[in-house]
């Protein structure tokens, strides 16, 4: 009997050893998000984290590369992104569990320059000289073929008559924290980014906003994926709640939805 008793036990502790990583695992909720949301959803993630047990594995890029890599396969529960394109773009590859998308926040882009520049208090109007404010120097947004802030960036300069005068000078960056950097360590004379952004980098002034007319609507859908764990729905819940709301506009973020409690 003890002999028995003795091998069910061993028996019972391997078993529990083969279950654990995958009891872990499935408390790990894998996020996709645009880069420009790090530092506000790393203290949402927190939070949550702090709430439930749940932890985090998150990768921030460019929208348009992460929509791409979960297109791949990439195994991702959720994808938030920085325009609606790109959102559209993974439902369209039948990556995204559509009914789980919502219009999340809003944000704002703006003109910066390193932070001991002495271009200050830009009037951004129809006709502003963006090439001229520029010099010698260079002009850093996001890739404006695809990475969403430099779509905005792009979208705002036609608009407002300055595109043509100042495309030579561009740096395309692979993302907005990439651009960001460029100003910060004054590689760039000038950036375009957005307002959340600049908050976080303390190398960087904003020195004029764009119109909001002067460009689409800045909004950050997020949704659950195809394979999506059975917990992102509670995390999908979170992201809508009054605490999340707090933070998100803390760091500057407009919150588009009415949260939840």
């Amino acid at each position: 009997m003890l002999r028995i008793s003795g091998l069910f036990a061993a028996f019972v502790i391997l078993a529990g050893a083969s279950l654990s990583p995958a009891a872990a695992e499935d408390k790990t909720i894998t996020i996709f998000a645009a880069a420009s949301m790090k530092n506000a959803l790393d203290e949402v993630d927190a939070a949550y984290t702090a709430k439930t047990g749940v932890k985090f594995s998150v990768s921030y890029a460019a929208s348009s590369v992460l929509a791409k890599q979960i297109e791949q396969g990439a195994p991702a529960d959720a994808f938030v992104s920085a325009d609606i394109d790109w959102m559209d773009y993974a439902i369209a590859k039948k990556t995204i569990n559509e009914p789980s998308r919502a219009n999340l926040l809003g944000n704002s882009i703006v003109l910066i320059a390193p932070k001991d520049s002495k271009v200050d208090n830009v009037t951004i109007a129809q006709g502003f000289d963006l090439a001229k404010l520029a010099g010698d120097g260079r002009i850093a947004t996001g890739d404006v073929k695809s990475v969403p802030v430099g779509k905005y960036a792009k979208a705002a300069l036609e608009k407002l008559g300055a595109w043509q005068a100042a495309e030579p000078k561009f740096a395309m960056a692979e993302s907005v924290r990439a651009a960001l950097t460029l100003v910060a360590r004054g590689e760039a004379n000038l950036g375009i980014v957005y307002a959340t952004d600049a908050k976080v980098e303390p190398g960087v002034k904003i020195v004029g906003t764009f119109p909001a007319e002067s460009h689409p609507a800045i909004i950050y859908p997020v949704a659950a994926t195809t394979t999506a764990k059975g917990e992102t729905n509670d995390y999908l819940a979170f992201l809508r709640s009054t605490a999340a709301k707090t933070i998100f506009e803390k760091y500057g973020f407009k919150f588009l939805l009415s949260p939840s409690t």
